[in-house]
């Protein structure tokens, strides 16, 4: 999105990138409001030259004139409408990809504070809400148009009328502004509301057995309808907004025209403008009303936009979780990954080598101190003290993204996609590469085997057909064939019955000989499969031999992994 990310920048870039097609749409547009303030002129033109006075070859021949105009602004219309359109949807579908990119980027932060219910409705409602004023702006263009023709057209006719449309115009425009304050706050609010209201729903819906095993769906629906509620009266309080802005712009609006036409008449009673002038004025009359409603219905559009522009703006000034870094690591990555006096919350000095290729298990007795261990190493966010070295470059000099390809985090609680069991496997897999050897060290095939159609069967959104075990096992194949140089998994097994486990443990060490793998559980059968294990215990490293020494040697480790 460039630099400018404010509202107003996240508005002009939407415009400014379909440029095109706005100024193609304007123009048809404008044509098209042309030929509609011609109509009028035309028909008092015949009425003038062919009608007063009866002539059949002028009739003829200004009915050919009428046909052309007719034909003009129909073309004008159809295809105006077309470009102005496909700008509105381009330009929705840029934000979505702009919110979504900084929602995925590596460095992170955009979900700060946002549940992802409130993400989706920026993504979505809110970006086209932004580009439908691509289209609001086409139309627009075209609507002053149109009042400018009416006007110069009337001048022709009658200077009084010309030139009181030409000052009412204006004054009406800026009413209109003026009036559509109070529903762009408004606007803010309705989306602010239902944003909220869409991430209770995703959260609820995403924990819905949990819910029905503590038999708690009573108070979940409770606080949906609260939330439900509120977004309800927040989108009628727009509503109403609304619904004044544009009564009293269509009263204001009819009492202009009527103040036309009350000119208008006195005119024709004294003689200064003829019949065909008083059809052309009144027609002309009847036509104003219509530009000037959609001058009225862009200033509504605009108050909408801007509220949106806003939300938008916010989510991609989002500070990130972690900053700089602009180094690339080692081609090819050795897999050496070292922590000096790591310090950070309750980890206090840890100081580890991880040898490339190396078969690692990591015990961490307090479940906090695991999480942000994960997250350091992970680079979500840089410790307090001391560093985190890959390949004997700082992380923290790293680029995020090149971090990424060298370094996976696997975390306990990682998401399944609506999709295949297949496409899951295979999201973060180099292209080309072969995901059986991942899915064989995972047990994928038992979960193939109870879905229809195998590894190209659905597993529904977040994996819901699935069992938690199962999940697991397709979670930990996505993570193996993502084949990063260092893979940091956090306990993949937890939901896996005993002999699956231990054929896990060996699949696992099986599938990334060569490479450093570094695991983060309490498993025995996990950690009976590593070259070593270290504990922390009271964030700091207290032991660290063999799974079998430390079984039988180490009270705290003992008690940790069997207990």
């Amino acid at each position: 999105m460039g630099a400018d990310r404010s509202g107003r920048g996240v508005i002009r870039r939407a415009v400014a990138g379909q440029r095109r097609d706005v100024v193609v749409g304007s123009l048809l547009g404008a044509a098209h409001q042309t030929g509609e303030a011609l109509v009028p002129v035309l028909i008092g033109l015949i009425v003038d030259r062919a009608v007063v006075r009866p002539d059949g070859e002028a009739l003829a021949l200004w009915l050919v004139v009428l046909a052309v105009v007719y034909a003009m602004l129909s073309y004008g219309f159809r295809f105006g409408a077309r470009a102005g359109e496909r700008a509105a949807e381009q330009a929705a579908h840029q934000l979505r990809l702009d919110v979504v990119r900084r929602v995925l980027a590596p460095h992170g932060g955009a979900e700060a504070g946002r549940p992802p219910g409130a993400l989706v409705n920026v993504a979505t409602e809110d970006a086209r809400r932004v580009g439908a004023l691509n289209m609001a702006l086409t139309l627009g263009i075209a609507a002053v148009v149109g009042v400018v023709a009416g006007a110069v057209l009337l001048l022709r006719a009658s200077v009084p009328l010309g030139l009181l449309v030409l000052i009412g115009a204006p004054v009406l425009m800026a009413l209109g502004h003026y009036l559509a304050r109070p529903l762009e706050h408004r606007s803010q609010a309705e989306q602010e509301r239902a944003a909220h209201a869409s991430g209770v729903a995703a959260d609820l819906v995403a924990g819905v057995r949990v819910l029905k095993g503590l038999r708690a769906e009573p108070a979940a629906v409770a606080r949906y309808r609260s939330t439900s509620q509120a977004s309800r009266e927040a989108n009628v309080r727009a509503a109403r907004a609304a619904a004044l802005q544009t009564g009293l712009m269509l009263t204001l609006t009819g009492a202009f025209i009527a103040l036309v036409a009350l000119v208008g008449g006195r005119l024709v009673l004294s003689g200064s403008i003829g019949l065909g002038a008083l059809v052309s004025a009144v027609g002309l009359a009847l036509f104003l009303p219509g530009p000037i409603a959609v001058l009225a219905w862009v200033g509504a559009e605009l108050a909408k936009a801007r509220a949106s522009a806003a939300r938008i703006a916010d989510v991609l000034a989002a500070p990130g979780e972690t900053t700089g870094g602009t180094t690339e690591p080692a081609a090819p990555s050795t897999g050496e990954l070292r922590l000096h006096g790591l310090g950070h919350a309750g980890l206090r000095g840890i100081d580890l080598t991880v040898r490339p290729g190396e078969h690692l298990g990591i015990v961490v007795t307090d479940t906090a101190d695991a999480a942000t261990l994960l997250r350091c190493l992970a680079r979500r966010c840089d410790p307090d003290r001391g560093r985190v070295e890959l390949d004997g470059t700082p992380v923290t000099e790293l680029a995020p993204a090149a971090l990424r390809s060298a370094l996976l985090v696997a975390e306990h609680d990682a998401q399944l996609f609506d999709g295949t069991l297949l496409d899951n496997v295979t999201a973060a897999a180099p292209a080309g590469a072969d995901p059986q050897p991942a899915m064989d060290a995972a047990a994928v095939d038992e979960v193939a085997a109870t879905l229809p159609g195998g590894t190209a069967g659905r597993i529904g959104e977040r994996g819901s057909s699935l069992s938690g075990g199962q999940r697991q096992r397709v979670a930990l194949a996505r993570a193996l064939a993502a084949d990063r140089s260092v893979l940091v998994v956090h306990d993949p097994t937890t939901a896996v019955d005993a002999a699956t486990e231990a054929r896990i443990a060996t699949g696992i060490r099986r599938a990334r000989t060569g490479r450093t793998t570094v695991l983060v559980t309490s498993s025995p059968a996990l950690l009976a499969a590593t070259d070593r294990v270290v504990l922390i215990d009271g964030g700091t490293i207290t032991a660290e031999a063999p799974h079998e020494d430390l079984v039988r040697d180490h009270p705290v480790y003992r008690s940790a992994v069997l207990t």
